[in-house]
């Protein structure tokens, strides 16, 4: 993959910027707090997404597939930052939070496996919504209200989960809508 010197820097520049917001806010309020392993983290983050869009969009020349990619990486970074930043069932620190990751793996397992063919990602993130809304039933089986927080409170948790199963929902219809294109080309 080759990646010329404007596309470098323009992702650069859109992580040292989105990196900047939270060190701009520090200086305001107290309530943000980052540490330099927060500043990593999520630089680590974003450089991945970074690589894997361009890893993608170097090789399709689809828009609605590199629209569908794009909107799943949003989802699975949205996820992963609010998920990480003040957790979705209770705070950061709820062990209920990790199920989450569930939703990460079957997203890079099914992803390597359908080799991103738009087929295969179509499965992939119908069954990452899926995975994405059952996790609050499995959590409240085994983590109920009775035994640890569910701040925002239960409705709240399963309007959260369904918020990210819609994004992923959406891009495995892109993702469909793109395979639909180049059966007809």
């Amino acid at each position: 993959m080759s990646l010329n010197n404007h596309r470098i820097r323009n992702w650069l520049v859109f992580i040292i910027a989105a990196l900047s917001i939270p060190l701009i806010v520090m200086q305001f309020t107290e309530e943000l707090n980052w540490q330099f392993t927060d500043f990593m983290i999520m630089g680590i983050a974003l450089s991945v997404i970074a690589i894997a869009y361009e890893f993608v969009a170097h090789k399709s020349r689809s828009t609605i597939y590199k629209s569908a990619f794009a909107l799943g990486l949003v989802g699975a970074f949205l996820l992963f930052w609010v998920n990480g930043a003040v957790g979705i069932i209770g705070n950061e620190n709820q062990d209920a939070n990790m199920l989450y990751g569930s939703v990460f793996l079957v997203g890079a397992l099914g992803s390597l496996i359908s080799r991103f063919n738009a087929k295969g990602m179509s499965n992939t993130l119908y069954i990452a919504s899926f995975i994405t809304l059952l996790v609050p039933m499995i959590a409240i089986i085994i983590w109920p209200p009775s035994v640890i927080s569910w701040s925002p409170g239960v409705p709240g948790v399963f309007l959260m989960s369904a918020f990210f199963a819609m994004i992923f929902f959406i891009s495995g219809m892109l993702f469909r809508r793109s395979l639909l294109n180049a059966l007809i080309e």
